[in-house]
C-alpha cells in the first residue's frame, strides 16, 4: 500500500467553508480503479484531509498505479463537486474541470514521498 498527498493553495480564513465541503463529501461506490482500457490498475483504499492557515492538504491510500488513481478520481462526481466548490477559495487556480486537467493539476501538486511507514508491513508476531 502506499500513500500519496497533494496539495491546494488556498485563501486564509476559510476553514469552516472548506470543512464543510469536505463534510459534504459525495464517496464513491466502489474502490476499484480501472485504467483506460477498463482493467484493474488499483485500489483507494482511504482519504484524507487536512486544513491550516492557506494550506489545503489530501491524503490519499492506494494500491496500484498512481496515474490510474488520478485519472478514477477525475471521473468521480463527488470529487468533480468538492473541486468546482473549492474554486472560490484557491489562491492560486486548479484546471480540473477536464480528466486531463484534473490529472495534470494532481501531478504539479503531488508532494514528495520522504518517508512511508506501515505497520501492515511489520512481519506477523511470532
Amino acid at each position: 500500500m502506499a500513500f500519496a498527498a497533494i496539495t491546494y493553495d488556498i485563501k486564509p480564513g476559510y476553514e469552516k467553508e472548506l470543512t464543510e465541503i469536505f463534510g459534504d463529501f459525495k464517496r464513491v461506490k466502489g474502490s476499484q480503479v480501472k485504467d483506460q482500457a477498463g482493467e484493474s490498475a488499483g485500489t483507494i483504499l482511504a482519504t484524507a484531509v487536512f486544513l491550516r492557515d492557506d494550506t489545503l492538504m489530501r491524503v490519499i491510500e492506494y494500491t496500484g498505479d498512481l496515474e490510474a488513481v488520478a485519472r478514477h478520481m477525475a471521473s468521480q462526481p463527488g470529487v468533480r463537486e468538492v473541486e468546482k466548490k473549492l474554486k472560490p477559495y484557491l489562491s492560486r487556480p486548479r484546471d480540473t474541470d477536464t480528466v486531463e486537467g484534473f490529472v495534470a493539476t494532481f501531478r504539479r501538486s503531488l508532494l514528495n514521498t520522504v518517508a512511508q511507514i506501515s505497520a501492515r508491513d511489520l512481519p506477523a508476531p511470532a
